[in-house]
């Protein structure tokens, strides 16, 4: 891996994912399938973002370490022993040194994107372009799912109509609406839901 990697005009090293030949950069696994969801964002793993990217787990760390400035906490963090063991990212392999001895760092969104101008080459800003389109069409897939758990429900009491939200019993305690109708009677409201 020695060879990956290139000394820049300011002394910095930074990963040269084109020396790489086409054999040996080998992607399994599709990029959503990497992602994953830690403290509420959507994420990708430092060892799964370097296997993407053709460098060592250690050459991508460092290549950001020397660049820190540019991965603030929202863009980057290290996942903790619970958040780790949870995941199930700490799978214990065969063999010796085959088990996680730090916790490893992932990137949201914004910091995949800030990963191109550490790891600038022609592969590393594919591979990005590539992870990119899998976060955005990640949100665009949990967007247009997420309103099909839950489905409204419609109280009539009188002459009045309230709307709620979201069914309790689908979605518990974490969202919920509630709010009067004042342009629909009861009779119209059952007129436009069997029209629908």
């Amino acid at each position: 891996m020695a060879d990956n990697i290139e000394h820049q005009d300011k002394g910095e090293l930074v990963a040269n994912c084109d020396r790489l030949q086409n054999d040996e950069v080998v992607v399994t696994t599709p990029v959503e399938s990497r992602i994953m969801s830690i403290r509420g964002k959507q994420i990708m793993i430092d060892r799964d973002l370097a296997e993407l990217y053709g460098v060592e787990t250690r050459v991508l760390n460092q290549a950001v370490k020397r660049n820190i400035e540019r991965f603030p906490e929202r863009f980057r963090f290290q996942l903790t022993k619970e958040e780790c063991l949870r995941s199930q990212i700490a799978t214990l392999n065969e063999g010796r040194g085959q088990h996680l001895k730090y916790m490893p760092y992932v990137f949201t969104e914004n910091g995949v994107a800030m990963l191109s101008s550490v790891l600038r080459s022609d592969t590393a800003i594919e591979v990005n372009i590539r992870i990119m389109r899998a976060f955005v069409s990640m949100r665009h897939f949990m967007v247009n799912n997420t309103f099909r758990l839950s489905h409204d429900r419609f109280l009539c009491i009188d002459d009045d109509v309230y709307h709620i939200g979201a069914s309790i019993k689908d979605l518990g305690k974490k969202w919920f609406g509630f709010s009067k109708m004042e342009i629909l009677t009861p009779d119209e409201l059952v007129e436009r839901i069997n029209r629908e």
